[in-house]
């Protein structure tokens, strides 16, 4: 097993990407916290990792509050004593222009977005380097890499994460901590559903989706979780301040 025994902190992992991920890990031997604000969707997602064979549990947290990331990284070393894989994956889509998007908005996807991302891995960091080293994972998106049509405060913020992935980078290698940013295009998952409505349904992103992916196709969660295991296992031990882009050509069409 690739990553058997290892401790591994997963936000967003209730549903779409994140849960793909932590499946992955599961299977792979990882014990698995399983942070998400939606209580049902975290424990139904442990259910089906250990289900599958392997170790998981829940903790319900909204990563848009403080005190809840606290409560994750310093409950899960009093439990665990170490965090091997942090994968901080939780986000917020928020579509919009310049002058259609409210400062809410932009604070919103800020926050969730590369606030939270910084909080916890400033967080768990200590407890990396005192162990030896670990693993971070921040998700970002192609957003962060290329531009989207009339989603400024989405790709800012993907944007800044890529940038603050690369500043960890730099600062922490020399304590064995690997950070790397994840950057997926279009996943099917119900994440998407606020740039499709502002697309103009079903219909409207599926034309989008054959014209402008050069594969022609959305991508499953489940391949997305293959990128998430490489960068997490020693199968990526020489690589740090990376932004992995998995998008079927849509960034460089």
């Amino acid at each position: 097993m690739l990553l058997k025994d290892r401790i591994a902190i997963v936000t967003g992992a209730g549903s779409g990407i994140g849960r793909a991920g932590a499946l992955m890990m599961g299977r792979e031997g990882a014990v698995l916290i399983i942070a998400d604000r939606d209580a049902a969707a975290g424990e139904a997602a442990a259910g089906a990792v250990r289900a599958a064979g392997g170790r998981a549990e829940a903790m319900t947290t909204d990563v848009a509050e403080d005190a809840q990331i606290e409560r994750l990284i310093g409950m899960t070393l009093e439990k665990h004593r170490r965090i091997d894989i942090l994968h901080n994956h939780a986000g917020i889509q928020v579509g919009g222009t310049l002058t259609e998007v409210g400062s809410q908005g932009m604070d919103a996807s800020w926050r969730i977005n590369v606030r939270a991302h910084f909080l916890a891995a400033k967080l768990a960091m200590p407890a990396m380097i005192a162990q030896g080293g670990g693993v971070i994972v921040n998700t970002a998106s192609n957003s962060g890499v290329f531009y989207d049509r009339e989603m400024i405060a989405y790709a800012t913020s993907k944007h800044a994460v890529v940038a603050m992935t690369r500043q960890m980078s730099v600062d922490y290698a020399k304590y064995n901590v690997r950070v790397n940013a994840l950057c997926p295009g279009w996943v099917d998952t119900p994440f998407n559903n606020p740039f499709i409505a502002q697309m103009g349904g079903r219909e409207a992103i599926e034309a989008y989706i054959k014209t402008k992916i050069p594969m022609q196709r959305w991508a499953r969660a489940e391949e997305i979780a293959e990128a998430i295991l490489f960068l997490v296992s020693d199968r990526s031990s020489f690589m740090t301040g990376q932004a992995l882009v998995i998008d079927g050509g849509e960034s460089i069409a």
